[in-house]
């Protein structure tokens, strides 16, 4: 298996208006893992989603959306809990409003046997975020436990959610996640202030190299991405234009996807964190975290410019 995600994919409710005044929303499949995954299949790679669904109608078609967007769903495991679920208004601006459906959730209780029983110990890259460690304890002992097995290969996001977990449970666990990684992609100043208690993206860097990240992806919206090594100057990846704007839910997702796509097939970080950037321009033209995913082709034309 070239990527392994592991994590909640979640029914969908989107907004073309804030959640405030909303009154009509779009049904589709979104989530961090199953945007990721989505965003690393679309680009060529074989993709595994280890997580669990409910044994209900949105499972079902939860599956069938993943399978159809070439996404092995053989590890998404049926049953205990209803499948999660969130609402979203769409906000060009990036301030977005999450009003989450996924407390008892049957991903929930994923655990450790789940990745035992799963191809992480053997997947080129392994996906993990902050935000399966944060909807449950055994949760959090599985992205840990994942970890530990693809020391090495993984790359982690905090992606830190307020309403999820507090700043210092989501900084426990990039302490804990940062040694075994191939890189850590955090947000500056958005994760990182809450995180590490730094805005700068420079100091940002630092932090996560000193917490053992052998390397580090800063991403700073519009003005780039800063990667930066144990043994190599910092690079600045600049970001990509984005041909259209209609909602940012699911970019930096689709970021992290399509740069664990490009590393799985053997590309630099540099290369991967560009085609990161382009994968993430292209994600904006559409609504909902899976409204607009990449190609190959919509990659290579962005980093072409």
């Amino acid at each position: 298996m070239d990527v392994v995600v592991l994590g909640e994919p979640l029914v969908e409710f989107s907004s073309e208006r804030p959640l405030t005044d909303a009154e009509l929303f779009r049904l589709s499949f979104s989530g961090d893992a199953l945007n990721a995954s989505v965003a690393a299949a679309a680009l060529g790679a074989r993709v595994a989603l280890v997580t669990r669904v409910g044994d209900d109608e949105f499972g079902e078609r939860l599956i069938r959306f993943a399978a159809e967007r070439g996404v092995d769903t053989g590890w998404m495991i049926r049953g205990g809990g209803p499948t999660g679920a969130y609402a979203v208004g769409a906000d060009p601006s990036g301030e977005r409003a999450f009003s989450y459906l996924r407390q008892g959730s049957a991903a929930t209780r994923l655990s450790p046997a789940d990745v035992d029983r799963s191809p992480v110990a053997s997947a080129k890259v392994v996906l993990l975020s902050g935000i399966a460690a944060a909807i449950s304890e055994s949760c959090a002992q599985a992205v840990r436990h994942a970890a530990r097995l693809a020391s090495g290969r993984v790359v982690y996001d905090p992606n830190f959610r307020a309403r999820l977990t507090t700043p210092a449970q989501a900084a426990q666990v990039l302490r804990d996640i940062a040694p075994h990684t191939a890189l850590v992609k955090i947000s500056s100043p958005g994760d990182s202030t809450a995180l590490l208690g730094v805005g700068d993206h420079e100091k940002t860097a630092r932090a996560c190299l000193d917490l053992g990240a052998p390397a580090v992806a800063v991403t700073m919206g519009e003005r780039g991405v800063l990667l930066a090594g144990r043994d190599a100057p910092p690079v600045l990846v600049p970001a990509r234009t984005a041909p259209t704007i209609v909602d940012q839910t699911g970019a930096g997702d689709n970021f992290a996807g399509a740069l664990a796509a490009w590393l799985a097939r053997g590309e630099s970080l540099p290369a991967a964190v560009a085609a990161g950037t382009a994968a993430a321009a292209v994600s904006l033209a559409g609504q909902g975290g899976t409204g607009r995913v990449a190609t190959p082709e919509d990659v290579e034309r962005l980093l072409a410019r």
